[in-house]
């Protein structure tokens, strides 16, 4: 643990508590509140730090007194004490080392979760609406928001493809692992013969970018409008509300026609179409955002998958995780309680960063 670079993180807090101070600083509010955003995530690791600090002056502290001490009681006391504050010492240094690790500049993001039906046919499809309504339901767990920026609903129910926006604190930071191939073992209900079927759905996370994020010059932009269509192709709005956004240097193309109002269709396809760009940036591996996709979804065949919902055996496994919080029953998980799997997932992403490695293993 670098103790110089803890000082400096303290003097930092300390510098932002005065200036915060400032009345030069509260009539700014862009500054003030940049500032003490920078202050609030730094207090946890000072409070840490501090803590640490008494301890270790508490097990100094019962070190000396039981080496003068002559009562047996007494002594024996102390050195509970000491042994105590030791544990705590220990527990607060492995606290700093996890909140000292660098942080994904991602994680405080609102988020776009894409989710595509994959191998299965219809099946595939049903089970996309299915994840759908657990991410919605995890966000209202966490007392987030969603909204749906496009669909494409499949003629038996479900979802061919649906692109929801999840906004609230750390939402990225949470979600990010769900990317990849969730894989569906049950019988459907078109199978008359009873027999199990597996079929698929990719989740893509993107992190939503804001417009400091992403410049985008209205030049690239080639904007088309037309008439929003339902399931099977059928009209469902007499004028054309419907939008499609085609960024013709990248190629990205996002099409949005939730809203009755073309205007708000092409608002939610411009911040969807950011988020797009923003992630394709990011991607060092790829040139593009289609290869980006690819690589972070796979190819949505059945012999991949992260997380594996057996509805026989009413159990959801996750194949990234080692420990306890592999399996859960499916009930709960499809009511949006994930918060075990986003916990492990976590834990093994700092495990790696301390190891060196970059996130969890697939």
């Amino acid at each position: 643990m670098n103790e110089y670079r803890l000082d400096e993180v303290e003097d930092r807090y300390e510098e932002l508590g005065v200036q915060l101070s400032d009345p030069a600083v509260a009539s700014d509010h862009a500054r003030l509140r940049a500032l003490g955003k920078e202050r609030a995530e730094l207090e946890e690791v000072v409070l840490a730090l501090r803590e640490l600090r008494g301890a270790e002056r508490e097990g100094d502290e019962a070190r000396a007194m039981a080496k003068d001490e002559r009562d047996p009681e007494m002594s024996e006391f102390l050195r509970a004490e000491q042994a105590e504050a030791e544990r705590k010492v220990a527990e607060l240094k492995d606290k700093l080392e996890i909140l000292l690790l660098p942080k994904d500049p991602n994680d405080e993001k609102n988020v776009l979760l894409e989710i595509r039906a994959g191998a299965g046919g219809q099946e595939s499809a049903l089970f996309a609406g299915d994840l759908y309504e657990m991410y919605r339901r995890y966000a209202e767990r966490r007392k987030w928001k969603s909204e749906v920026l496009s669909s494409s609903p499949a003629d038996v129910g479900g979802y061919k493809e649906i692109v929801v926006e999840i906004r609230g604190n750390g939402a990225y930071s949470r979600l990010k692992h769900e990317s990849g191939v969730h894989r569906v073992q049950r019988i459907p209900v078109t199978e008359s013969s009873g027999r199990i079927h597996t079929s698929t759905a990719t989740v893509a996370v993107l992190p939503e970018a804001e417009d400091v994020d992403v410049h985008v010059d209205p030049n690239d932009l080639e904007i088309q409008v037309y008439r929003s269509s339902g399931p099977g192709g059928q009209s469902v709005n007499t004028t054309d509300s419907a939008v499609r956004i085609i960024h013709k240097p990248s190629g990205i193309k996002v099409e949005v026609q939730e809203e009755r109002s073309q205007l708000q269709n092409k608002e939610k396809g411009m911040r969807y179409l950011r988020s797009r760009l923003l992630q394709a940036a990011q991607d060092e591996a790829a040139a593009k955002e289609a290869a980006a996709r690819r690589a972070q979804v796979g190819t949505g065949e059945r012999s991949e998958k992260i997380r594996t919902y057996n509805f026989p055996q009413n159990r959801v496994t996750d194949h990234r995780i080692k420990d306890s919080a592999r399996s859960k029953t499916l009930p709960p998980v499809m009511e949006g309680d994930l918060d075990d799997f986003v916990d492990a997932l976590l834990a093994e992403e700092r495990r790696r960063q301390l190891a060196g490695a970059d996130g969890p293993a697939a």
